[in-house]
């Protein structure tokens, strides 16, 4: 990376690149990886974990040129912070556990002059993994449902809101509708992200199952016929 960032003889696209043009590549590269673990390729999760350390010695080097820190330091950074979380282990200290490492991530919020307990949470997450993770902090400090039925309830009461809304609420009250989807969700022990691909995934293979029986005539089916299709693909095995 020093070599592609020389200013006399690198390359063009790379010296141009600041943290702000390349951070959509990190988030595009940890997707990838995601993905290849999704499809259980080995081979092509190796290639991706290497696109992925890419990101990470990009971001560093830039960091490097304009004085920041290097690579090393953020390896030591997080050596030490996993060897800080890890007490029992590293330390031989008597507390372990969940709710040691929760504590001591707590800490660390303080220290970097958190005031919220939803403070750090990072704007750029996905929606669904933001709202859980903000639905989570909150019920660290005890603001949560005490089971699934008063999350459940909430639902029934967000899709009245939804459609008494009129235009100027309605994407409010949508959204307001989802964040107590992803909750209901999280009551009952399931990651809504995860749950929502897996529907993705088996939209787009009954979909491709409809395709394939229609033949290149599917565009132009009624509705019907297409619902028709659609009911096939659903009861396939």
């Amino acid at each position: 990376m020093a070599t592609l960032r020389n200013p006399e003889r690198g390359c063009e696209w790379d010296l141009a690149q600041n943290f702000a043009s390349i951070a959509p590549y990190t988030i595009e590269e940890a997707y990838e990886v995601a993905d290849a673990i999704e499809r259980n390729d080995m081979a092509d999760l190796k290639d991706e974990l290497g696109d992925l350390l890419l990101q990470v010695i990009f971001h560093s080097r830039m960091a490097q040129e304009a004085g920041h820190f290097a690579l090393q330091d953020v390896i030591d950074a997080i050596s030490d912070k996993m060897e800080r979380r890890h007490p029992h282990i590293f330390r031989g200290s008597e507390e372990g556990g969940h709710h040691r490492w929760e504590q001591i991530k707590a800490e660390e919020r303080e220290a970097k002059g958190a005031t919220s307990a939803l403070d750090g949470v990072a704007v750029t997450l996905p929606a669904l993994v933001r709202a859980e993770k903000l639905q989570k902090r909150a019920a660290r400090v005890g603001f949560d449902w005490p089971d699934p039925s008063g999350a459940r309830a909430k639902i029934d009461e967000e899709l009245a809101e939804v459609e008494a809304a009129d235009d100027a609420t309605r994407e409010e009250e949508i959204g307001d509708l989802l964040f107590s989807v992803v909750n209901w969700s999280r009551k009952l022990g399931i990651d809504p992200e995860a749950a929502l691909r897996n529907a993705n995934r088996k939209f787009e293979t009954r979909f491709a199952a409809m395709e394939a029986q229609a033949g290149q005539s599917f565009a132009a089916l009624d509705l019907n016929a297409k619902e028709a299709l659609w009911q096939q693909a659903k009861h396939r095995r």
